[in-house]
């Protein structure tokens, strides 16, 4: 059974009114526990608020959405036990801050779920852990005086906390600078490859797909219209740029360099395969 499926679901924002617009149509997909899916399409394709759907933030207007096979709309008292296991971590999540220190707010949510005492802390400890806070550091002061990455890495540890099934991160990197994307894309890279956690990830960079995930799903106008590893979806170039999308800038440099006459492989889609494959055509030992 698929830890997550979405079955024949239709969201429809402001129906029966003149301002009715349909942003799903028909989204069928089935997620594997321990997958890493990156979701990607532009402005306006649905991507958001499918992965709203999958905590229950919004209700499909028609179909369903099974975590474990169950069904948790059926069920409103149940809600927050989706919410548990569906943790949705915003686009520009430091604004959801707002407690006094760092360590009460990882707490909220466990402590909400009645976690207290000695069982809280270590929950607590345990989810800065995973996204690289020292609590000797950090835990004592203010969110509010941390850096933008940092507090980022707050906001994705109080989901972690919750101890969720699938962690789901909408534009994680969005509006930071270069290094902090490269710190938080490193601790999403970390929990994937040491927690049983499936990720989804939303992005709408074609780089970070091609670092971290292990599938790719492109939406468009409402409805997938991609879904395969990010490899196979990158030789679909052309239709990729029909739809306002690219590729990673590393094929497409290799993919220039090939047509140029140059023995290299165009399908790299990461700098460490495109280096790796550079230095053998120019006959250097080693990378």
């Amino acid at each position: 059974m698929p830890l997550l499926s979405i079955r024949q679901v239709n969201h429809i924002y402001s129906p029966g009114t003149p301002f009715a617009s349909q942003a799903l149509k028909d989204i069928n997909l089935d997620i594997e526990a321990g997958e890493f899916v990156g979701l990607i399409g532009h402005t306006g394709s649905g991507k958001s608020t499918l992965v709203q759907h999958l905590n229950g933030l919004l209700e499909p207007t028609s179909g369903e959405i099974l975590i474990d096979g169950k069904n948790y709309q059926e069920e409103k008292d149940k809600l927050p036990l989706l919410r548990q296991r569906v943790g949705l971590v915003f686009q520009y999540s430091e604004y959801q801050l707002f407690e006094e220190t760092v360590k009460k707010d990882i707490a909220f949510g466990p402590a909400n779920l009645g976690l207290e005492g000695e069982e809280l802390e270590t929950r607590v400890l345990d989810a800065m852990e995973r996204v690289g806070l020292d609590p000797d550091q950090v835990g004592d002061k203010s969110p509010f005086e941390l850096s933008g990455g940092q507090k980022r890495r707050v906001a994705i540890a109080g989901i972690l906390a919750m101890k969720p099934k699938i962690l789901v991160l909408d534009e994680p990197t969005a509006g930071l600078d270069p290094h902090g994307s490269q710190e938080i894309l490193g601790e999403i890279k970390t929990i994937f490859e040491k927690e049983n956690t499936t990720i989804i990830l939303v992005s709408h960079s074609m780089d970070e797909i091609a670092r971290l995930a292990t599938r790719m799903i492109v939406m468009e106008r409402g409805q997938v219209v991609m879904d395969d590893v990010p490899r196979e979806i990158f030789k679909r170039e052309e239709d990729l740029v029909k739809i306002g999308l690219g590729v990673p800038q590393v094929r497409s440099l290799m993919g220039q360099l090939a047509k140029r006459g140059l023995d290299v492989d165009p399908d790299c889609i990461s700098i460490e395969e495109a280096r790796a494959e550079l230095f053998k055509v120019l006959g250097v030992g080693h990378a």
